[in-house]
C-alpha cells in the first residue's frame, strides 16, 4: 500500500487544533488489561518462511554463508498473516493449524497475528491496493456476510490461541486527510460502517483488536492527530451501538507496510516540523489525543521493513525503499504505550515497479530486494535461534 496524500498534512503542519470531545471515556480505554503479547510467542508463518528458501539458496550459491544463516533466522521470526480477499479466509485455517502444532511442540502460548483487509472501495486515494469489493456492487453486504462473518467464526472457535488482529490498514486515515478526493468522500460511510461492524463482530476475550492509525508521516502532524482521534472514536461509537455491549479495542497499529524507524538513529530533514519524527514519538504524541477521546493509547508498530538513514528524500517515498529488516518482534522498545514491535508486512513482496532497480509488479516476490533486507537487517536478528 502506498502512503496516501501528504500535501494536506504538510501544508497544515503549522496549525494546531483543539482535541474534540466524545462520549467513549472509560468504556474503550481499559488501562488494567494486560499486554496480550506478554508471555506469548508471535506465530511464525510457515507460508512466509517457505518463500525465503529462494533467498537462502541465492546466498548459498554465492558462497555467502553468513547471510544464508541470517535468512534461516528470519524464517524463525513471527509475522502477521494477511487476509485480503474472501478466498484468503483459508489463510486463517492454515495459521490456526500451524500455531496449534507449534504450541503443542514448544509448550509456548501462541499469539497469531492477522491482518483484516478487504473493505469495499479499499485504498480510495491511491488504488495501488484496490480490493475485490465495491460498494456499488453490493460490496458492504458481501463484506459483512461473506468475509467478516466467517472470519469471526474461525477466530472465535480457536480459544486455545490468542489473536492480534490489525483492522483495515490505511482506511480511516483517508477520512482524516483525503476527503477532497471524490472516491474517498464516497467511500467514507462504507468505511465507517464496515470497520465498526468488524469491531463489533470480533469481541472475544482471546482476540485483541488494533485499529490502523497510519504512520507518523501521515497522521502525525499537529492538525491531523486530534482529527484522527475523533474519527476513531466515531467508529468505536458505531461499533458499540451495533452490539449488545460496549465495543472495545486493545489499541492501534502504526507504520503498517511503511518504512519508518521506531527509534530513529538519524532524524531525517523531512521530519523537521513534526513532533512525530519516528514511530515512537508518533505513538506518544497520538496517545494523548486518543486518551482525550476515551480511547486506549496502546500500540503495536510494524518494523518488518525499515528505511536506511538517508534512503528517502521525503516521507512520501513508499515504493521498494532501500531498507533492512527491522527490530525483531518483542525487541525492548522503552515506550510504555507500545505493546510490541511486530512484523506486520514482512519484506519480500514488491511494492510495485518502482524504487529499487528491476522491481517486479506489486505483490510479486522480489528476491534481490530481500537479499538487501537481510544484509541491512537490525542486529536483533542475530539473536534469533535456528
Amino acid at each position: 500500500m502506498r502512503t496516501s496524500s501528504l500535501l494536506a498534512a504538510l501544508s497544515a503542519a503549522g496549525a494546531v487544533s483543539a482535541a474534540p470531545r466524545f462520549s467513549l471515556r472509560q468504556t474503550t480505554n481499559d488501562t488494567t488489561a494486560p499486554n496480550p503479547f506478554t508471555g506469548k510467542t508471535l506465530f511464525v508463518n510457515p507460508s512466509y518462511a517457505t518463500k525465503l528458501d529462494q533467498t537462502h539458496a541465492s546466498f548459498t550459491a554465492a558462497g555467502d554463508t553468513a547471510n544464508a544463516l541470517r535468512v534461516r533466522k528470519v524464517q524463525n521470526v513471527g509475522t502477521f498473516v494477511w487476509v485480503s480477499r474472501i478466498a484468503d479466509l483459508s489463510n486463517i485455517d492454515a495459521a490456526i493449524k500451524s500455531a496449534r502444532e507449534a504450541q503443542s511442540k514448544t509448550g509456548e502460548r501462541q499469539i497469531v497475528g492477522l491482518v483484516l483487509y478487504n473493505l469495499p472501495d479499499r485504498d480510495c486515494s491511491a488504488g495501488e491496493s484496490a480490493g475485490e469489493l465495491k460498494t456499488a456492487q453490493d460490496g458492504l453486504r458481501r463484506y459483512k456476510e461473506e468475509y467478516i462473518a466467517p472470519y469471526a467464526a474461525k477466530v472465535s472457535a480457536a480459544t486455545d490461541l490468542d489473536f492480534a488482529i490489525v483492522l483495515e490498514p490505511d482506511s480511516l486515515a483517508n477520512l482524516v486527510t483525503n476527503m477532497e478526493i471524490p472516491g474517498c468522500a464516497a467511500a467514507a460511510p462504507t468505511y465507517r460502517e464496515g470497520i465498526a461492524h468488524a469491531i463489533s463482530a470480533l469481541q472475544f476475550g482471546h482476540v485483541h483488536l488494533y485499529l490502523d492509525a497510519a504512520h507518523g508521516g501521515w497522521l502525525g502532524w499537529d492538525p491531523n492527530m486530534p482529527l484522527a482521534a475523533k474519527v476513531f472514536a466515531e467508529v468505536l461509537a458505531i461499533a458499540s451501538k451495533n452490539g449488545t455491549r460496549e465495543a472495545k479495542i486493545r489499541g492501534f497499529a502504526t507504520n503498517v507496510s511503511n518504512y519508518n524507524a521506531f527509534d530513529a538513529v538519524v532524524r531525517e530533514n523531512y521530519t523537521e516540523y513534526s513532533k512525530s519524527w519516528d514511530e515512537s514519538h508518533y505513538c506518544t504524541s497520538l496517545g494523548a489525543y486518543l486518551e482525550e477521546e476515551g480511547l486506549p493509547a496502546r500500540f503495536i508498530v510494524d518494523q518488518g521493513r525499515v528505511a536506511m538513514p538517508g534512503a528517502r528524500k521525503e516521507w512520501g517515498e513508499w515504493c521498494n525503499v532501500e531498507a533492512g529488516f527491522g527490530p525483531v518482534p518483542g525487541t525492548s522498545n522503552n515506550n510504555t504505550v507500545v505493546d510490541s514491535l511486530v512484523w506486520i508486512k514482512p519484506g519480500g513482496e514488491s511494492d510495485g515497479r518502482c524504487g529499487f532497480p528491476n522491481s517486479p509488479a506489486a505483490g510479486q516476490w522480489h528476491d534481490e530486494y530481500v537479499q538487501m533486507l537481510v544484509k541491512n537487517a537490525h542486529v536483533s536478528i542475530d539473536g534469533v535461534k535456528v
